[in-house]
């Protein structure tokens, strides 16, 4: 389905549980400490629904998570050099001998 309030005019991404939707057509991967990589065909856009261009070249996107990148919206690889850690995952205990954010305990 085209969707004529995306500047592209490129197809809308279906929402969730709507009939036809491939629901395999997009992957986000949550990198250890690191970036979120989309890999597949995506539409990005801003707070306004403009099209945020993406790199060209580039199949696949990483995208910062950790809020320092000079790149925002995409990682461009501060994570590394800022100390970024993944949050303990919802649900699970850490491990132990470890705080709350899976950081050995003082």
């Amino acid at each position: 389905m085209t969707d004529p309030g995306t500047p592209s005019g490129r197809s809308a991404p279906a929402s969730p549980g709507a009939a036809g939707a491939d629901a395999g057509s997009v992957t986000i991967k949550v990198r250890k400490n690191g970036s979120l990589l989309v890999i597949g065909d995506f539409l990005l856009v801003d707070h306004e629904g403009r099209e945020i261009p993406r790199p060209v070249g580039k199949p696949n996107v990483a995208l910062c998570r950790c809020g320092q990148s000079a790149n925002k919206p995409f990682c461009d690889s501060t994570h590394k050099t800022c100390g970024f850690m993944d949050p303990p995952e919802a649900g699970r205990e850490p491990p132990p001998g470890t705080g709350s954010a899976g950081a050995p305990s003082a």
